[in-house]
């Protein structure tokens, strides 16, 4: 009688998201997981950033709260796993010591300004102003020199095959060192620049070949091979060592 009173319940929009935040113990640790219903999504999967080690489980929207909490609670030992393979961050501001092109540099904090906001003196990349702003002015100078380094290298072998990119981009990605859009746009990690050079050629000789071939076939690894030698080594470093370069922030 009360539901006739009030009329019938609000039904929920198909195409409506949800959202769930919850906490799970881990080895001790109250562990903060993000529970997303997407009307897209077939099953459940879970995901831990690589960078920050922040869990998000995405469902179906037809799923219950409750059944995706259990699901969350029966993966904890992989929780447990892929948070501990996140690196310990390092902190991009006076006193950290970082792998710039290939050398290891001592950021280090000028009371008088220089010839720029950040610059390169030696083995010590120098920030000056104040010491609340170091961070932002020094993620901005190292994502200029990737861009500088990767577009020329990436200039250099795209005339060696006879292509030329759109556009050369870095950004703040986790999940991939490069793409190369249909656009002919490539896109590169900006945290490359803590990387060998031997590393960064190989990633720009995979995205300049998608150029000439955009596929994984005989051909495009040829065209590679063709500009980094390296190229093997280079992606053995990457599955052993490249989550470390996530740690720089």
């Amino acid at each position: 009688m009360l539901e006739f009173l009030l009329g019938p319940k609000p039904k929920r929009k198909p195409q409506e998201k949800r959202e769930k935040h919850a906490l799970l113990a881990i080895d001790g640790e109250a562990v903060a997981v993000r529970v997303r219903f997407h009307p897209r999504a077939r099953r459940m999967v879970m995901r831990v950033n690589p960078v920050s080690g922040e869990v998000t489980l995405t469902a179906p929207l037809r799923s219950s709260v409750e059944s995706a909490l259990a699901f969350a609670r029966g993966e904890t030992g992989w929780i447990a796993r892929q948070r501990g393979k996140v690196p310990p961050p390092v902190e991009l501001a006076p006193g950290a010591a970082v792998p710039f092109l290939g050398t290891t540099h001592r950021i280090a904090h000028s009371a008088t300004k220089g010839p720029a906001p950040v610059w390169r003196e030696g083995e010590r990349i120098l920030v000056s102003g104040k010491l609340e702003h170091a961070r932002r002015r020094l993620v901005d100078y190292f994502k200029r020199e990737a861009k500088k380094a990767l577009e020329a290298r990436a200039l250099e072998y795209g005339a060696e095959l006879g292509v030329r990119p759109s556009r050369v981009m870095v950004r703040d990605t986790a999940s991939r060192w490069g793409s190369c859009s249909s656009a002919r746009s490539l896109s590169f990690s900006w945290r490359l620049i803590f990387a060998p050079e031997f590393v960064r050629d190989y990633v720009v000789a995979h995205e300049v070949a998608h150029l000439k071939e955009m596929n994984h076939g005989p051909k495009f690894w040829a065209h590679v091979q063709s500009l980094s030698s390296d190229h093997k080594r280079a992606r053995n470093w990457l599955r052993d060592h490249g989550k470390n370069l996530l740690r720089y922030n």
